[in-house]
């Protein structure tokens, strides 16, 4: 099933969230029919959540670099925290372009971490 197809959020986010992921260097694809996401080696590295809000999971040197560049705050998902994400501006989800730049970075660095074993037998 295609992602974000049973998606209830702003349309008009899903459409900018999946622009951003096409226009990345990397292979990531959206998956998740109501909660748009991204992963690589099992490690969820961005989601668009039910507001139309993006996460997108950085290291910490670049969470340093994003957070001085962008106005963000915390990432609160379910009542939680996500520790290691950004939360996107909205001026950045406009910003087919730039977000892909990030995109790419995140998906890169994602991709350095130890694969997570599956549950899929």
């Amino acid at each position: 099933m295609p992602g974000g197809s049973k998606y209830e959020g702003p349309a008009e986010a899903l459409e900018l969230y999946k622009q951003a992921v096409d226009a990345s260097t990397g292979n990531a694809v959206v998956k998740g029919a109501k909660n748009p996401y991204t992963s690589r080696n099992g490690h969820m590295f961005s989601f668009l959540d039910f507001d139309g809000n993006m996460a997108l999971r950085l290291s910490d040197d670049l969470s340093e670099e994003f957070l001085a560049k962008y106005e963000s705050g915390p990432v609160v998902h379910y009542g939680s925290t996500m520790r290691g994400y950004v939360s996107v501006p909205d001026e950045l989800l406009r910003n087919t372009d730039e977000l892909a730049n990030w995109f790419t970075r995140s998906f890169d660095w994602i991709g350095t971490l130890k694969p997570k074993p599956t549950k899929k037998k």
